[in-house]
């Protein structure tokens, strides 16, 4: 399972045509429909916390995963900085009230952590070895991460570890590309992308007999200095077919809700590109 490395660096930039919002939106929808309203969310494959910045607003406690240290290292500067621009908002509206007592309680602006719920805690884990302190409401994972795990085994590890940390009846919702995405829309397509800031080139290579799909990254990222530095990384993704992974939840002794058609709630196309799965906790053994 490759972490990102370079590519963090430019991860936002160049993923900035990903509704990010209405993806969240989405989300947030399925979690209300099935009873998770609030709660502890555990967010898995978080990159660089788009989605779990957006369920944290949303009134959810969140916990981020993710195995790159890079992605989280954005992550973790991007909730800082949205924190201290919240306590300063907060510093300064009090400051108009006139109210000594209470301008005096908000402490400086500068200091995300003494905010109201601590904000979001991310976790460098790979998600194969999942540990955590408790349990949670609800697990997520968006953005294809499910797609990273390359091996059946390693699926089904996951599943087990997402069912260990639920609680009873707990929500696990998650996304996949599909076999047709990556055979029809991905496979042997070379997308590239030429900005100020850097440039990239991403080339796929599907291997259609053992379901992964190769994925070349060649980026150009400006320096300070003006000129471009060359960075090189692969990735690959495991494309799984609808059966097997609902055998994975159930071997991990969870029970399968709703499969969806990617924001919509209507049920897979043979030409859906990116399904939902809706799982639930099933009772635990032992």
């Amino acid at each position: 399972m490759e972490a990102y490395t370079s590519f963090a660096q430019v991860y936002d930039l160049f993923q900035d045509n990903i509704p990010y919002e209405e993806w969240a939106d989405y989300l947030k929808s399925l979690l209300n429909e099935y009873g998770v309203k609030d709660g502890l969310v555990l967010d898995l494959g978080c990159g660089t916390g788009s989605i779990t910045e957006l369920l944290a607003k949303a009134g959810y406690d969140m916990i981020g995963v993710d195995n790159s240290e890079e992605m989280l290292e954005i992550a973790r500067e991007a909730e800082y900085e949205a924190d201290a621009w919240s306590a300063a908002e907060a510093w300064d509206e009090a400051a108009e009230t006139d109210e000594p007592e209470e301008y005096a309680e908000l402490g400086e602006p500068d200091e995300p952590d003494e905010l109201p719920n601590g904000g979001i805690l991310y976790l460098l884990e790979d998600m194969r070895e999942l540990e955590l302190y408790g349990s949670v409401c609800a697990v997520v994972s968006v953005c294809d991460s499910m797609n990273y795990i390359l091996e059946e085994a390693d699926l089904r590890e996951v599943f087990s570890r997402v069912h260990e940390y639920l609680e009873e009846d707990g929500v696990f919702i998650f996304d996949l590309n599909t076999v047709y995405k990556y055979s029809e829309i991905l496979g042997e397509q070379t997308i590239a992308e030429n900005r100020d800031e850097g440039s990239f080139i991403w080339e796929n290579y599907f291997d259609q007999e053992e379901g992964i799909n190769e994925y070349d990254l060649t980026l150009f990222i400006r320096e300070e200095d003006g000129r471009f530095r060359k960075y090189e990384e692969t990735h690959f993704q495991r494309a799984y077919e609808q059966k097997e992974v609902e055998e994975a939840i159930r071997e991990a002794g969870m029970e399968l809700v709703a499969v969806y058609d990617a924001f919509t709630k209507e049920p897979p196309k043979p030409d859906s590109e990116r399904l939902y799965f809706v799982v639930r906790e099933h009772g635990k053994q032992g």
